[in-house]
């Protein structure tokens, strides 16, 4: 099961760990000791559900996505 994106994630990583977002807006997380990089959170071991969202209705370019206090938004 996913976890849904909140601010508590990022504060919460270990030293030595950062994240990225892909194009699509997954989220993934880095080890730069280890030199690797994972889909799961380090520390819940659950993924993390950024809200963005690509929809067929939007115009090209155009992705549905939610604020960390639920708004709806749009992403270009």
């Amino acid at each position: 099961m996913a976890a849904v994106l909140n601010p508590e994630w990022l504060s919460c990583l270990p030293s030595l760990w950062s994240y990225g977002v892909t194009r699509d807006g997954r989220v993934f997380f880095i080890n730069e000791e280890g030199k690797s990089t994972t889909w799961l959170h380090p520390v819940t071991g659950e993924a993390v559900i950024t809200g963005h969202r690509k929809t067929p209705d939007l115009p090209t370019g155009w992705e549905e996505g939610y604020t960390f206090e639920g708004a709806r938004c749009f992403i270009k």
